[in-house]
């Protein structure tokens, strides 16, 4: 049986909404937002799956559902200027949230997909 998802007060099964295929991968990531009770965060995080349009992610702030939040992945030091340091920014909005002990897995659904 397919995992189920709360929305909008319904229940709707998420491999309906699957847009693309899942990587199971691991991809450091700084997650930036506001956490549940006001209060801005920058965070060094992981992702445990991606996709063209979202991401699994864990973290330790509690997020709320609908939620926008800002991920970009650290790059190496450059030699110059002209490299950054990290990749432009993701935005994403929080569709689901578990917990998996002190860490918080949280299902996100990129704005704009991936490209």
């Amino acid at each position: 049986m397919p995992s189920q998802l709360l929305k909008n007060q319904s229940t709707v099964s998420i491999t309906q909404q699957r847009q693309s295929p899942r990587i199971r991968i691991q991809v450091p990531v700084f997650l930036r937002g506001t956490d549940a009770l006001g209060t801005g965060f920058i965070e060094l995080t992981k992702t445990l799956n991606i996709s063209s349009t979202g991401a699994c992610i864990a973290s330790s702030h509690l997020l709320q559902l609908e939620q926008v939040i800002q991920i970009t992945i650290p790059t190496p030091s450059p030699s110059s200027d002209m490299v950054p340091h990290e990749t432009p920014p993701i935005s994403a909005r929080v569709l689901r949230q578990e917990s998996a002990g002190e860490l918080k897995l949280f299902g996100l659904e990129f704005l704009r997909p991936l490209s």
